[in-house]
């Protein structure tokens, strides 16, 4: 699909002077937009795709197929501000609209990711503990450490390295869906023809999983990690200031973004596919944690795709912590205008690193509460697919002022694509509310 990232200068009359990375392989291009991909399928996310093949059955493979389109033009959207601009979202919100919208949405930012990275080091214990036997809490402690250490030690060209790597873990549940008798025609059907009831379970499924796709700290994250990629090239500059820039930049910023997200949503389909095909098929409805859902596969789907769902478990757990750790930094760091950039050293960044640290291991810190933080979490894709409704009004809006966007404001089709995924998000959530008694 052509979601048309091209700028809205005349690029062909402005100098030919490019960055060193634009002009490199293809598999350079991919960074921020794989990464924030990828960590969309966390072990949370595993949960409620999960959860929602086996109530379900094939019947939400449409919201997937929706949501692609819906997240490319978003998550670019959000890109572009970032390079245009130079300054992540936060910092371009505290600039341009009203303190208390600021403070609200960083703050309900930092209590639904903290949420979110308990559910994930939970569910990263719980696998390694199936695996490798041995206490899940300790090894959900080792995972929030590990995580947390590796944010502030590795400067940050080396650990866009290492999330990189790991965005690998998620061709586990390719392999273990193919490793599976699907039935290819019912999953084209399910993918294209919507299948709509006004179930209030179904209801609220549907909102869980554009909730868990279409999620603000991902708006966060990948603007922030244009930044990032900014700050690390000498001969790059905000396209706001060197437009020339921008045709190349735009063009790695479409590529990283159609592979990124097309990826992520593969995945999740390919997750619901397996819970359709296993757990739904022998009267497994009821999924509170992706751990769990492997345990349940080893009976009816056998050792090797019960090691595969854990062993991605685990992966996508370690690439998913440092995005939400770090997008909460970012933004908390971004409003209160702290030093912020996972290429500082901890001397030079004590607050925005203070931040990472604490989010990561208070999530680690409730591993050990009675709070199931499954359940919260469920709760917290639902609550994240109706605050996305504001948060993407306000990144619409950013993206269409010349004040923050100089000449590189965004295209119609754009405008178009992002203003249609606001859209489908506040119908979702209204049909939430309506379902409510």
């Amino acid at each position: 699909m052509d979601t048309d990232l091209r700028p809205r200068a005349d690029a062909e009359t402005a100098t030919q002077t490019k960055p060193a990375s634009a002009s490199k392989g293809w598999l350079s291009k991919l960074g921020p937009g794989l990464i924030t991909g990828a960590a969309d399928d966390d072990p949370s996310g595993i949960a409620t795709y999960t959860q929602a093949g086996a109530q379900f059955g094939y019947g939400t493979l449409w919201t997937l197929a929706l949501a692609y389109p819906l997240m490319i033009g978003i998550q670019a959207i959000s890109a572009h501000i970032g390079r245009v601009s130079g300054h992540g979202l936060a910092t371009n919100i505290r600039r341009h609209f009203p303190a208390w919208l600021l403070y609200t949405i960083v703050g309900l930012l930092l209590l639904a990711n903290t949420i979110n990275i308990a559910a994930d080091i939970a569910a990263m214990g719980q696998a390694a503990s199936l695996v490798l036997g041995g206490g899940a809490h300790w090894y959900a402690a080792a995972a929030g450490v590990l995580s947390a250490v590796l944010q502030v030690m590795l400067p940050y060209r080396s650990y866009v390295r290492v999330l990189k790597w790991l965005t690998l873990a998620l061709l586990a549940y390719v392999a273990t869906a193919l490793s599976l008798k699907l039935p290819w025609l019912q999953v084209l059907h399910a993918a294209v023809l919507p299948s709509l009831s006004w179930d209030k379970d179904y209801i609220t499924t549907v909102v869980a999983i554009f909730g868990t796709t279409i999620s603000p700290y991902l708006f966060f994250w990948q603007a922030s990690q244009e930044v990032e990629d900014l700050r690390a090239d000498d001969s790059a500059q905000a396209l706001k200031r060197a437009p020339q820039q921008a045709p190349a930049q735009f063009r790695r910023i479409k590529i990283d973004t159609v592979i990124g997200m097309g990826f992520s949503n593969l995945v999740a389909m390919f997750i619901v596919m397996t819970a359709a095909a296993t757990l739904g098929a022998h009267g497994v409805t009821q999924i509170t944690s992706s751990a769990q859902a492997a345990e349940a596969l080893r009976p009816i789907a056998g050792d090797f795709a019960f090691a595969l769902f854990s062993i991605g478990i685990i992966g996508t757990g370690l690439l998913a912590v440092p995005v939400l750790a770090g997008s909460a930094a970012y933004a908390i760091a971004g409003a209160m205008r702290w030093k912020n950039s996972l290429e500082l050293q901890l001397s030079g960044a004590r607050k925005f690193y203070a931040i990472i640290i604490g989010a990561t291991l208070v999530g680690t810190a409730l591993c050990f509460t009675s709070i199931d933080p499954m359940r919260a979490l469920y709760w917290s894709a639902v609550v994240n697919g109706v605050i996305a409704v504001p948060v993407m009004a306000v990144v619409m809006l950013l993206a269409t002022r010349p004040a923050v966007m100089g000449t590189l404001v965004i295209s119609r089709r754009l405008r178009v694509l992002g203003w249609l995924c606001t859209a489908v998000m506040t119908l979702a959530a209204l049909a939430m509310f309506a379902t409510l008694e």
